[in-house]
Parts: structure tokens; C-alpha cells; sequence
């Protein structure tokens, strides 16, 4: 089973492309400080390696 992990939006997404707002909303993350648990499966590892300058990742 995959581990679960905490991702925090700690970066703004205005003025970034489509895509990343998009990844960051598929992931949960709508607002500013906003933290989420997830299993590190392999396409939210994907996912948050697409936008890891806008969030920070710690385990959960």
C-alpha cells in the first residue's frame, strides 16, 4: 500500500500556466496554505512533481 503524504499549497498559482492550476485543483489544493493528505501513488507523485515549485510535500 502506498504511504500517505501531506501536500501545502504554499505558492500562488496566479500567472501560471493552465495546466497548473488545473494539476493543483485535481490535487485539492484551491486556496493558499491549504494542506491535503494523499497516498503517494504513482500519479499524484507525477502530479506534484509537475508543480513541486508551488508546494510543499512532508509525510504524513
Amino acid at each position: 500500500m502506498a504511504k500517505p503524504i501531506k501536500v501545502k499549497l504554499v505558492r500562488s498559482p496566479i500567472g501560471r500556466p493552465e495546466k497548473h492550476r488545473k494539476i493543483l485543483k485535481a490535487l485539492g489544493l484551491t486556496k493558499l496554505h491549504k494542506e491535503v493528505t494523499l497516498y503517494a501513488t504513482p500519479q499524484i507523485v507525477g502530479a506534484v512533481k509537475k508543480v513541486n515549485h508551488l508546494v510543499e510535500v512532508s509525510e504524513a
